[in-house]
C-alpha cells in the first residue's frame, strides 16, 4: 500500500515532535534499530505497557526508518471522535472490528507484502510491565505470509507522566526471529501458538537484556 509523499512527510513531522518530547525532555533510549530491514514486509511485535506506545513505537522505527509509514490495526471505538479518527489514520491506523474482523485482516496481509506493521500480541495493556500471552491469532499471521518479525520490549515507559521530565524508558529491538522450523509444520492452531510462544520468549529476553531494562 502506497502512501503520498506528503502524508509520509506529515508523520515523519509529528514522530520527531514525538521524539523531542520523549528523547528530548525526557530520556527514551532506542537501541537495537539496525535490526530493522529497511524495506520489505516488516512486522515489529512488542509488549504493551502504556498509552504512549502507539506514538512512541512508530516514532523509534522512523529513527531508523524516515520518511516510512508504520501502519498498525487499532479498536474501532478509537476512530469515533471524527477528528482523533482522522489523526490516527493520517498515521497509519486502521479499525478492527471486535472478534474475527475478515476485512481488517486482508488488509493486513496486504500490508506484510512490503509494508511495516506494528502489532501487540497480547492484545492489551499490562500496566505493571509483566509480559502477557500472546494471541495465537498472530501466529497465523506470520504462519500465512511469512514477514521479517522484529522482536520489540518497551520498558519504564509504564510510568510516565505527561507533564513531567526527565523520565527514563527504553525502545529495544530484537534480532528478527527464525520461524523456518516451525514453518514446515501443518497450519493449525498448534503450529500457531508456538510460532506466538516464540516471538513472547524473545520479547521476554529483551525485559532481561540490561539496555533493555534500564529506566
Amino acid at each position: 500500500m502506497q502512501a503520498s509523499f506528503f502524508r509520509r512527510l506529515w508523520v515523519t513531522f509529528c514522530t520527531r515532535v514525538i521524539l523531542f518530547y520523549a528523547s528530548g525532555l525526557n530520556r527514551l533510549k532506542v537501541s537495537g534499530g539496525e535490526h530493522i530491514p529497511p524495506t520489505g514486509g516488516v512486522l515489529l511485535l512488542s509488549n504493551h505497557i502504556s498509552a504512549y506506545d502507539t506514538v512512541l513505537l512508530p516514532a523509534a522505527v522512523q529513527q531508523k526508518c524516515p520518511l516510512q509509514m508504520i501502519w498498525a490495526p487499532a479498536k474501532e471505538e478509537l476512530f469515533r471522535n471524527v477528528f482523533l479518527g482522522a489523526l490516527f489514520r493520517s498515521w497509519g491506523a486502521f479499525p478492527v472490528k471486535r472478534g474475527r474482523d475478515i476485512r481488517a485482516g486482508k488488509k493486513l496481509g496486504q500490508l506484510l507484502q512490503t509494508e511495516k506493521v506494528m502489532l501487540f500480541p497480547e492484545g492489551t495493556r499490562n500496566k505493571d510491565g509483566q509480559l502477557g500471552k500472546g494471541n495465537r491469532g498472530v501466529g497465523k499471521l506470520i504462519y500465512e505470509h511469512r514477514p521479517v518479525v522484529v522482536p520489540t520490549t518497551l520498558s519504564g515507559i509504564n510510568r510516565w507522566k505527561l507533564m513531567k521530565c526527565g523520565q527514563r524508558g527504553q525502545v529495544y529491538f530484537g534480532a528478527p526471529l527464525d520461524f523456518s522450523d516451525l514453518f514446515e509444520l501443518d497450519d493449525n492452531k498448534g503450529t500457531h501458538v508456538l510460532i506466538v510462544e516464540r516471538v513472547m520468549e524473545a520479547i521476554g529476553k529483551g525485559l532481561e537484556n540490561p539496555e533493555s531494562s534500564e529506566q
